[in-house]
């Protein structure tokens, strides 16, 4: 696979990516990141997958949504898994003593001006623990075998020196993955890429940067002509409504705020005008 950086997909991918999307998506309308989604060491809660689940894991989790805090509501979709990998690491062991796998995640979102602040949170390293959301058919004592809790060993407690943990196998379905605070599995969260900036992302984000600008000038623009036309209008109520808008419903509310206050505050005439004789009138009241 070519190199690519966090701020443009390869060509692969992005195929991959327009498998997943109902419109054609070019590399400059998506940003991709990858992701440790999880692997085969005990988490937080005393359980952890078995190698099989990690690879049917992978199968299951590409087209799955990223969300927040498994909060499963199409609002908090931020973005999609397109493709996913099992990468060992055959010199590292697990506590269980089996060689250390985990399970690698390539996702994508749109680059709008919605997500701008997402992506520079992935970038910050903000958003960057995650955890997944899924079903196992089975789950197995680590100490004697058991299945389902059927036998009196704890989770977190050592026996005979062995940790006792569960084994989640036979996964059944992935419903999801979630940037959230605290993930249970301690090494799960986005991969960060480091690499130089290319002339066209370095060109696309100074244009983002002005797009920026340009609409926030706009949005204050509509809240002042509003305020002209309307004593009564409330400027925070205002704001907070512009936020929501895009340049057409803007610039549309520009001109009809603007013919409002047009028509309250007229333009005073500044030319001296003749009286019938010929005589300049006093207009002194008019000078500025």
């Amino acid at each position: 696979m070519e190199d690519w950086t966090e701020r443009t997909a390869a060509a692969e991918d992005l195929a991959l990516i327009n498998g997943l999307a109902k419109a054609e998506l070019t590399a400059e309308q998506v940003y991709v990141f990858t992701l440790r989604l999880c692997d085969n060491e005990v988490d937080r809660d005393f359980e952890r997958f078995d190698s099989e689940a990690l690879e049917r894991l992978g199968e299951l989790f590409v087209g799955r949504s990223g969300i927040f805090d498994h909060q499963w509501s199409a609002r908090g979709q931020a973005a999609r898994l397109y493709k996913t990998e099992v990468v060992r690491e055959p010199g590292r062991h697990t506590r269980a003593g089996d060689e250390y796998r985990w399970l690698k995640g390539w996702a994508y979102l749109l680059r709008t001006e919605k997500n701008e602040d997402l992506i520079a949170e992935i970038e910050g390293g903000i958003k960057k623990e995650v955890s997944v959301g899924c079903s196992a058919g089975r789950c197995a004592c680590s100490v004697c075998g058991a299945e389902d809790g059927a036998c009196g060993h704890v989770p977190g407690q050592v026996y005979d020196g062995a940790l006792c943990f569960r084994e989640l196998r036979d996964i059944t379905d992935a419903y999801e993955w979630s940037f959230v605070a605290v993930p249970a599995q301690r090494a799960a969260g986005v991969l960060k890429r480091f690499g130089r900036e290319r002339d066209g992302d370095r060109r696309l984000r100074k244009e983002a940067e002005l797009g920026r600008k340009y609409l926030k000038e706009l949005r204050r623009e509509v809240v002042r002509l509003a305020r002209l036309a309307d004593d009564e209008a409330d400027g925070v109520i205002l704001a907070r409504a512009a936020e929501r808008l895009e340049e057409p419903e803007l610039l549309e509310l520009r001109r009809s705020y603007a013919a409002r206050a047009a028509k309250r505050f007229p333009v005073p005439v500044q030319l001296r005008r003749r009286d019938a004789g010929g005589a300049e009138e006093d207009t002194e009241s008019f000078r500025i």
